[in-house]
């Protein structure tokens, strides 16, 4: 991820600081397409009687998740690194597991999205640490509302769990 012409960025971050902040970035935006690829899985792979209202809700859940990828990845290149951005960098990253090989059923599609959420809400939780110690507010904003983002998903989701 680390390049060497980014010795010359002066944002008032430290290097090392941006390098750290930048490696927690790679594992968000690795976690963040994972949990886009097995949302639009399920999108595609749902049956049952919740068919319609997951559907719909997976459409609007993985379009979110696309649209969130890029400000990320930018937000690692505005800080001199590289952005990761291919399956094998992705999948080395990520610590969400890939989707199922077979489908599984809406119910268990509904608790791995549960589970993926908060796992994303965890890495940007984990990664805001490191952007508020160095002073890295555009990261913090962005951070916070990911954040925000995956635990309103995931208490929705839940919600659905309910009997």
């Amino acid at each position: 991820m680390a390049q060497k012409k980014n010795a010359g960025l002066q944002i008032g971050i430290p290097e090392a600081d941006r390098k750290s902040i930048c490696k927690g970035l790679g594992r968000l935006l690795a976690d963040t397409y994972t949990l886009y690829l097995t949302t639009h899985n399920f999108h595609w792979n749902v049956t049952g009687p919740q068919f319609n209202t997951l559907h719909t809700m997976f459409m609007a859940q993985y379009t979110e998740l696309w649209n969130a990828v890029d400000p990320i990845a930018e937000r690692i290149r505005a800080l001199g690194f590289h952005a990761p951005g291919s399956y094998a960098a992705f999948g080395r990253l990520s610590a969400l597991p890939d989707a199922p090989a077979t489908p599984p059923k809406a119910t268990r599609m509904v608790e791995l999205l549960v589970a993926g959420h908060e796992k994303v809400a965890a890495t940007a939780r984990e990664v805001f640490r490191l952007a508020d110690q160095a002073n890295d507010q555009p990261t913090a904003d962005l951070l916070t509302q990911r954040m925000d983002i995956h635990e309103k998903t995931a208490w929705m989701l839940r919600a659905l769990l309910e009997i």
